[in-house]
């Protein structure tokens, strides 16, 4: 039992040796499963390492090749992202184009981030406005904030029967600086011009309009450039069509003083050069017109008139009158019968045959023309410079008497006309239409005299048209027919031209200095509060601001040299911010006034005489900035050349006013010494 026992403990010694060897053996070869498992992921992990590199290479290389700089790679075993912020999509999509050439697209993964666009810019807000009479058309792209409906309502208000059509879009942008006025400037010359074009944008206002004639032209475009505001341009382009000139008339008259045209027509340019021409030649001086319009009764119009101005040069005195086809030389009995015949035969010979020759030679003076009591036969209409119309002479009838004191007093006013006229059954026939003619004729002066005569209509007087002599000759020409003898010497005045006087900053100033001499604007002593009597004087000022419209003026307050320096530096200026207020308080804009007191520094007299230190006590105004610039281009502006060659001149019905305006840096005139 004990061997038995014995040989069992040493099977079992055996059995635990055996299974000790086997369990070694078993941890050997997990050590060496491990040792593979750790140098397999280590190869592979040395692998993913060089294709990471090479790709990462490779991408960096096709990168820079396309000039991308701004892109970052990093490389996740096959994958690859690109990073960075790309300026644009298209600048992002050429980066990822890039790449794809080292790895398929699938593996490329996008981080890339696009910067933010730039804000978008403001559209070009333009508002178009095309007006015919009374038909409107509003176009364009405005900002959406703008009171559209105010802007409707603004031209509905120039007439009850305007008609607009509102075709504007709006955009969600801030309205641009100087909007406003533009589109303020832009609906005053809607209002100002009946058929016209408006072109606004922030900074300029295009105008295209049309006129009715060449002085409507000026006065819409003078008054528009008043109404411009500071620093906006402006562009303003109105023309005038032609005339219908009926008849076309022109007349040539020389005489002891000269010669000259009392009324001058031509259709063409050429025709204008040649006319004028021939009318220097024959010896008329100085500025000469010629209007070129529509209603020549010939194309031959300016041979007519050429010839019968160098038929009367060669006569040396008289007239000739030209009304359609009827052509009428008068001269006086001076000159001789057989020059008076010769001269009328080549005339005739000369002229193309749609026109007709009336040729007179005045016969000598005698008793004819002459009534019962010696007096003159004749009818007069005349008006006087303070406006008073005196009718004297013969007159056929009660009838014609009452009719042409009843035009009359239509013409000048009911108190304004005196008529004292004899009545005589045996006048020359067409008496009445010479008295009635009289008296429209004289409405058209600012003061003259027409006398009618049995053979003669004489027209004299001062007018503030330019064209007066042109449009009265025509007129007389048309009522009187063919042969009708008439003499015109009416004078231009530009002080009775509303275009000729608008008024300027320069006319503006003068009017106020002038005002101020006549009565100086006084203080009560050693105050700035201005005297009862001389309220009369800011009235008269103000009165004259009104018509000129924005300007910049300085109001300057001087002193006499009496008294301590300070207290009359103080006491000036005072007075003169006293007359802005004054100003202002009658309604006139002041915002551009400046106020300066110069106290005794600038005296005009001596101080040393109670009527020198009197003179000194007073209120000036002087126009600043660029209310002086344009003054003084109007002071030293250019004059006309009376000898330049008429053929240099226009078409009319080519030409076409442009002003063209901007805020441009403008000379300043002279200023005061500093004190």
């Amino acid at each position: 039992m004990k061997e038995r026992l014995i040989n069992v403990a040493h099977n079992l010694r055996g059995l635990r040796v055996a299974k000790i060897g086997s369990y070694k053996a078993y941890v050997l070869m997990g050590g060496i499963f491990a040792l593979a498992i750790v140098l397999a992921i280590g190869a592979a992990t040395f692998a993913v390492r060089g294709i990471e590199h090479v790709v990462a290479r490779d991408a960096h290389a096709v990168l820079a090749e396309s000039e991308i700089d701004w892109a970052e790679v990093q490389t996740d075993g096959l994958l690859l992202t690109l990073r960075g912020e790309a300026e644009s999509e298209a600048a992002r999509f050429r980066a990822l184009s890039a790449v794809s050439t080292v790895v398929a697209a699938e593996r490329v993964i996008d981080d890339i981030q696009v910067a933010p666009s730039m804000e978008i810019a403001a559209p070009r807000f333009l508002l178009e406005i095309l007006r015919n009479g009374l038909d409107v058309s509003v176009i364009g792209l405005v900002p959406t904030s703008l009171d559209t409906d105010g802007i409707i309502a603004r031209i509905e208000a120039i007439d009850p029967e305007i008609s607009v059509v509102n075709m504007l879009e709006t955009a969600s942008h801030p309205v641009p600086f100087g909007w406003d006025r533009a589109v303020g400037f832009g609906l005053e010359a809607l209002a100002s011009i009946p058929a016209s074009k408006i072109s606004i944008s922030a900074d300029q206002v295009e105008v295209t309009g049309l006129a009715d004639s060449a002085r409507q032209r000026d006065e819409m475009r003078d008054k528009l450039m008043r109404q411009r505001p500071r620093g906006l341009i402006a562009s303003i382009n109105i023309s005038a069509p032609r005339p219908v000139l009926t008849p076309f008339t022109l007349r040539f008259v020389i005489e002891e003083s000269g010669a000259r045209f009392d009324a001058c027509s031509a259709d063409t340019s050429e025709a204008r050069t040649a006319i004028l021409r021939s009318g220097r030649a024959a010896g008329a001086q100085g500025i000469i017109d010629c209007t070129i319009g529509l209603g020549s009764p010939s194309p031959r119009w300016q041979v007519a008139a050429t010839e019968s101005i160098d038929a009367l040069g060669v006569l040396g005195t008289g007239s000739v009158t030209i009304a359609d086809t009827d052509v009428s030389l008068v001269v006086p009995n001076s000159v001789s019968a057989e020059q008076f015949d010769r001269a009328a035969a080549e005339l005739e010979r000369q002229l193309p045959d749609v026109f007709s020759l009336d040729a007179q030679r005045l016969p000598p003076p005698d008793g004819e023309g002459l009534d019962r009591d010696g007096d003159a036969i004749e009818f007069v209409a005349s008006r006087d410079s303070e406006g008073i119309v005196l009718l004297r002479g013969h007159l056929t009838d009660e009838r014609l008497r009452d009719a042409v004191y009843s035009m009359a007093r239509t013409e000048f006013g009911l108190n304004a006309v005196r008529i004292n006229a004899r009545l005589d059954p045996d006048l020359p026939g067409g008496w009445p239409v010479r008295a009635m003619l009289a008296i429209d004729t004289l409405a058209q002066l600012e003061h003259g005299q027409v006398r009618v005569r049995a053979d003669r209509f004489d027209i004299s007087g001062v007018s503030g048209d330019a064209s007066a002599s042109d449009t009265i000759s025509r007129a007389v020409a048309e009522q009187l027919g063919r042969g009708a003898v008439f003499n015109l010497n009416i004078r231009y005045d530009e002080r009775f031209d509303p275009v000729a006087m608008r008024p300027t900053p320069a006319r503006c100033e003068a009017w106020i200095t002038e005002v101020l001499e006549e009565q100086q604007i006084t203080f009560d002593p050693g105050s700035a509060s201005i005297v009862s009597g001389a309220g009369r004087v800011i009235d008269k000022i103000a009165e004259i601001l009104r018509d000129c419209g924005r300007l910049e003026m300085e109001v300057a307050g001087h002193t006499d040299s009496q008294g301590r320096l300070e207290t009359n530096m103080r006491l000036s200026q005072q007075r003169a911010e006293a007359v802005v207020a004054a100003l202002s308080a009658r309604g006139i804009l002041v915002s551009e006034f400046v106020a300066e007191g110069y106290g005794p520094e600038f005296p005009v007299a001596d101080n040393s005489t109670a009527s020198g230190r009197e003179a000194n006590r007073r209120i000036e105004f002087r126009l600043l900035g660029e209310s002086a610039a344009e003054a003084t281009q109007e002071r030293t502006g250019d004059a006309p050349d009376t000898e330049r060659d008429a053929a240099e001149t226009p078409d009319e019905a080519d030409l076409e006013i442009v002003v063209t305006t901007g805020a441009g840096e403008q000379p300043r005139p002279p200023e005061r010494p500093e004190r």
